[in-house]
């Protein structure tokens, strides 16, 4: 009678069995697939930082950056959007209008070679070069702390 009784008990207790095993074996597969998530966003944040490092470097490597360069840059970065908080869309916009500014002063630039329009202003040119080429290689430091806070991966 007494090994009657353990079946029964374990019948009874083996639907309760099964249910917390499924329910652990969901709860990791849950886990599994947020961690998935988070590598997949972290990813592509990363791939957003180091397009911006590349412009800067470029910028850095050159002095300028082409119109095919910054508008590269701003398709490899146009989903950050979705990925970051306003900041760091604002800060690549940031980034991208000082490259069209240094381009522009580029463009402008005449040396002693080459004639010079009317009402060209060598001065206020270098200067526009300067200001741009200035801001733009500054930005190093800068962009690691604006990125940090999304791609820390220490919890």
């Amino acid at each position: 009678m007494c090994i009657d009784q353990f079946i029964e008990i374990s019948k009874a207790l083996l639907t309760p069995i099964i249910a917390v095993v499924t329910a652990y074996i969901a709860y990791q597969q849950w886990k599994t697939n947020q961690q998935k998530l988070f590598l997949d966003l972290y990813d592509r944040r990363l791939k957003v930082y180091e397009e911006v490092r590349q412009i800067l470097s470029i910028i850095l490597r050159d002095a300028k950056a082409s119109y095919d360069d910054l508008l590269k840059f701003r398709r490899a970065v146009s989903e950050a959007d979705f990925l970051f908080g306003p900041e760091i869309s604002e800060y690549t916009d940031e980034i991208y209008q000082h490259g069209v500014k240094l381009q522009y002063w580029c463009g402008e630039y005449r040396d002693f070679t080459q004639t010079k329009p009317v009402g060209y202003d060598h001065q206020k040119v270098c200067d526009g070069i300067h200001a741009e080429l200035n801001w733009l290689t500054q930005q190093f430091e800068p962009s690691k702390q604006k990125f940090k806070k999304y791609l820390n991966i220490s919890y």
